[in-house]
């Protein structure tokens, strides 16, 4: 049966296609080609998960995005949390929750320039309780 292998790309509107990239690129490290977007090879994740994407849908009245207004929140893997947030933190961009370790690793939450709520994790391998 044909069925979906992974996600291709996220795109979104912005206010500011411009600066928003710069800002993702200075502050997240993103980086940028020629076409305008970013490309992320998951083969090059050194995380033990070896680089698993999440889809998952919220209530339409869900406060998880807050304090976001967006009808989606982006979830960006990191390979060293406590290292960004420092610089995050010394760059002036405010740290809304985080970080906070998970048995599938740590989160930390920010807002862009333009108010979209993203969450950065630093993933580790989540083994499932084992029933007995």
């Amino acid at each position: 049966m044909a069925k979906v292998t992974g996600i291709g790309g996220v795109f979104f509107k912005a206010k500011d296609p411009k600066a928003l990239n710069q800002w993702y690129e200075t502050h997240l490290g993103f980086q940028f080609q020629p076409f305008g977007g970013s490309v992320f090879a998951w083969p090059e994740d050194k995380a033990d998960d070896k680089g698993l994407t999440v889809w998952c849908t919220a209530k339409s009245d869900t406060e998880w995005f807050a304090p976001s207004e967006s009808s989606f929140m982006i979830n960006y893997r990191v390979d060293n949390l406590e290292e960004l947030l420092a610089k995050l933190k010394e760059a002036g961009v405010p740290i809304l929750k985080g970080p906070e370790v998970h048995e599938n690793g740590s989160f930390a939450w920010i807002l862009d320039p333009e108010h979209n709520k993203v969450e950065l994790w630093e993933p580790k391998l989540w083994t499932p309780p084992q029933e007995s």
